[in-house]
């Protein structure tokens, strides 16, 4: 993220939202994937552990492999947070995943969907505190984090 992409009045939104979120990370991850899982029911069979295939997505929500990516998932969220006066340190990280999510069939264009699923979350932790400027920041920060794990993609040439 180029530096003076967000203000310091929406770093310091994000961190105040991000507070209240931090504190329970796998509760409010189910609700973002459990939100994912509505809007694009498709993306469940991309979640397989020792090659078992979930039925239903309060199968995979329930699962303890599965509770573990959330709670990755989550990690990679406050690390963005924590880093946003030096978000390019996490360039490099950001890249290496993007990678890893194409290697395992995740498409560029399902992370609108995760960008919508967080907002939700964000907005059904948040309550009335998740108001418009919330929401800008935190679109703005997404937006970031996904064009950095996009060079991930483009980095590798297309059959790999």
């Amino acid at each position: 993220m180029e530096s003076g992409a967000l203000s310091g009045t929406q770093r310091a939104l994000i961190r105040e939202s991000w507070q209240r979120v931090r504190g329970d990370p796998v509760q409010h991850g189910a609700v973002l994937f459990g939100r994912l899982f509505e809007l694009d029911p498709d993306l469940l069979p991309l979640f397989q552990y020792n090659c078992k295939q979930f039925a239903s997505p309060q199968e995979c929500l329930s699962a303890p492999e599965f509770l573990d990516h959330i709670r990755k998932v989550m990690l990679v969220i406050d690390a963005a947070v924590n880093h946003l006066e030096n978000f390019p340190c996490l360039e490099e990280y950001l890249c290496n995943l993007g990678k890893k999510h194409q290697a395992v069939g995740v498409k560029v264009e399902s992370f609108s969907t995760v960008g919508e699923s967080l907002l939700y979350m964000l907005e059904n932790c948040l309550g009335t505190a998740f108001c418009p400027d919330v929401q800008e920041a935190w679109t703005k920060l997404y937006d970031a984090v996904v064009k950095a794990m996009q060079r991930g993609w483009d980095a590798l040439p297309e059959g790999d």
